[in-house]
This record gives C-alpha cells, structure tokens and sequence, in this order.
C-alpha cells in the first residue's frame, strides 16, 4: 500500500515538473515565435492583430529586402562578423594560456593572478564603462576602431573563460601525457598545442558559443566605442527602425531574424559539446 502511494505521488511530481518546464519553455520560445509570425506581414497587420498567422494583406517578403537596405545589413553584418570571430578566437587562445600556466605552475604569482581575475567576475561593467570611455577616447583617442573594441571584449571575457579552462585542465588533462611528450622531446609550446589544447574541445566549444553570443548581441560596448555608422554592428544597426513616433515593427521583426540566425546556427552546430564543456571541471 505504502508502495503504491510512493510510487504515485512519484508520478504526480514528475507530471507537475512536466506541466512547469512546458510552461517555462512556452514563456522563453514565445517571443521568437512572435518574431516568426509577425516578419512575413505588413506593419498594419501587426498592429491590428499581432497574434494572427495571417494578416489581411497577406503573406509578403517585402519586410526582409527593406530592412536589409535600411540598415546597411551587409556592412553591420560584415562588422559584427569580424569583431565576433576575432574576439571569441583572441579570448579561447588567451584564456587557455593563462589557465595552463596557471594550473601546471604553483607561483605565488600564479595564485594571486587567478583570484584577482576570479574577484573581477563580480564587477559590473557599468561601474567601468565612464572611466573607460573618457580614458581611451579623451587621453588615448581609440575610439572608433573595430581592434579597440575586440580588445576590450577580450579583455572583459578572460576571467569567465580562464575559469573554464582552468578547471577543464585540472580534470581532463593527465600530468602523465604531458610527461611522456617532453620525454619524446617536445617543449611547453608544443605540449599545449598539440596534446593538452585538442583535448579541451569541449571547453573551446562553449567558450566559443557563449562568449559569440555575448559578442554578436552586445549593444552597450559597441555603442560607446563605435561613433562612426560605417563600423556600426548589427545591434547598432537595429535603432535605425526606432523613431520618434513611430517604429516600423515589420522591419524590426526582418533585421531581428537576420541578426539571429548565424549565432542560431553556430549554436546548433556546437550544442553537443555545451554539457560536456560546462561541466568539464565539476568533478575532480
């Protein structure tokens, strides 16, 4: 008897767990469902009646042509692009350095450099985003280069990605094939490169989703560095759509479509490795 009310109160929790997490997963899945619908109508039928599959004026592919050509996609889309890849790549190489320096030598140095960066985690950008500003753009006079601000997302994503990789070597990569390589007579910079660094491909992996996606969406850094329209980024490219007393919510709804999908598809691409990465250093 006793059984039978375990293992049914077993099956009410696992069914009140599926009805939350289909709710949840409706509540995230929504606004891009609305983006799905709403890009294929006028802005009228937006308007009236946004929830509708269809509007009056029926389907059109006008919003994705008129966006393109409103915002400068392909230019916005060739800066996103450049400062994307050269960042994500700039923060795995530099990040994964630092971490095996860190992890295969106990200094002092090593120790303080590691909490140091572990403490900046908690420092809110908008606590550093006047200074920073006023310093390379008053003193310096950097601003408006797409390489200040790969640097600077560089720079604002070492900590999170050393940690990764930090615990990702400390787990998953044995001190004994480090060991058996320098008796083969290979030296520190090719036991990185071509025994420690392969294993952690899990870890670049979601290095490279996370911090991609943090740096094809951002708006606040970009929006302070790049004054020039000609270097804008997709996200920055986006205000265009917004004026005064109205917005176009057709255009915004294409350019938004457009802006997801590269990070969609890299995201689909690397998803099996995202787990796998995260935890990579959970377990010692």
């Amino acid at each position: 008897m006793e059984n039978e009310k375990a293992a049914r109160n077993k099956k009410i929790k696992h069914a009140i767990m599926i009805i939350v997490l289909a709710i949840l997963f409706v509540a995230f899945i929504f606004p891009f469902i609305m983006v799905i619908i709403n890009v294929f109508k006028v802005k009228a039928d937006i308007t009236a009646n946004p929830l509708a599959l269809i509007g009056k004026h029926g389907f059109t592919l006008e919003n994705f042509p008129n966006a393109i050509k409103k915002m400068n996609f392909w230019n916005s889309f060739g800066n996103s692009l450049f400062i994307t890849i050269f960042s994500t790549i700039g923060t795995i190489i530099l990040s994964s350095m630092t971490a095996y320096l860190i992890v295969r030598n106990n200094w002092k140095a090593n120790k303080i450099l590691f909490v140091t960066m572990i403490a900046s985690m908690v420092i809110p950008f908008q606590v550093l985003m006047v200074p920073l500003v006023s310093l390379y753009g008053g003193i310096f006079g950097i601003l408006n280069h797409r390489i200040t601000l790969i640097f600077m997302h560089i720079g604002f994503s070492l900590s999170m990605a050393t940690f990764m990789f930090h615990g990702s070597i400390h787990t998953n990569v044995p001190i004994s094939l480090e060991e058996a390589a320098t008796i083969d007579g290979c030296n520190k910079w090719q036991i990185f490169s071509k025994i420690v660094f392969p294993i952690l491909k899990p870890t670049i992996a979601t290095v490279a989703i996370i911090d991609a996606m943090a740096f094809w969406n951002d708006y606040l850094l970009p929006s302070l560095v790049l004054g020039r329209k000609e270097l804008y980024t997709i996200p920055i490219a986006t205000k265009v759509f917004y004026g005064t007393y109205s917005t176009d919510t057709g255009l915004i709804m294409a350019a938004l479509l457009l802006a997801m999908l590269p990070i969609l598809l890299l995201y689909l691409f690397l998803q099996r490795y995202i787990v796998e990465g995260i935890t990579a250093g959970a377990v010692k």
